[in-house]
């Protein structure tokens, strides 16, 4: 089926267009719209996790399922709003994450981070390389984020995974969450980082001496 969606503000400056027109798949869902989007607008990427999609008018979870006949919109934030989603070279700060989903409605904020450590399978692992498909990253992990917003009833959610050369001891990804009560909190952070190794396209490449592998590709 073919779609068209619409772009707006910095969306439309920087793809140069108000519309850009997809074919989809049947079952096709925003989330598969916002990853072609940036497949056929590169420079959109690094924007696209901040991205609220819109269908008819009105809000959707990037999980919803489209139509031909439906009208498509991303909308990027609005005057000072944040991507709670999204990849960076840069080092990690929990506490960045941790504000983003603070709240004084929220008994509990739990923050999972996952660190590079010093061995694998009974090799020294000097370092990791992070690899990812940009914009479909960042939407699968948007995608997480709506998941367990409405399994575990959370008033936040934010996520960023790092790409690169990570050293020894660099957290690699850092997930928060808030919520009312901390039993939900904490089991939704479990279940978000299990979440992001089944679908999120982000590879990691084992580093050591004598050798690499990428994680998963062992031949």
């Amino acid at each position: 089926m073919n779609v068209t969606v619409r772009l707006f503000a910095a969306f439309r400056e920087r793809a140069g267009s108000s519309e850009i027109s997809l074919a989809l798949q049947a079952g096709a869902t925003m989330s598969d719209v916002i990853a072609l989007v940036g497949q056929r607008v590169p420079s959109l990427g690094p924007l696209l996790a901040a991205a609220r999609p819109v269908v008819n008018k009105e809000f959707v979870a990037i999980s919803h399922v489209v139509t031909g006949a439906d009208e498509l919109a991303l909308l990027p934030p609005v005057s000072g709003g944040q991507s709670r989603f999204w990849l960076t070279e840069e080092v990690l700060d929990a506490r960045e994450v941790e504000r983003l989903v603070e709240h004084p409605s929220c008994g509990a904020v739990v923050t999972f981070i996952g660190t590079v450590r010093d061995h694998s399978e009974g090799r020294v692992v000097d370092y990791l390389e992070y690899e990812a498909y940009p914009g479909m990253a960042e939407a699968k992990m948007a995608e997480i984020g709506d998941e367990i917003r409405e399994k575990f009833r959370l008033d936040g959610v934010a996520m960023v995974h790092r790409l690169g050369r990570c050293a020894i001891g660099d957290a690699s990804i850092v997930i928060s969450v808030a919520s009312p009560h901390r039993a939900a909190a904490f089991e939704a952070c479990h279940y978000a980082i299990n979440r992001v190794k089944d679908i999120v396209p982000i590879w990691k490449r084992e580093v050591w001496k004598d050798g690499a592998v990428w994680i998963g590709m062992h031949a």
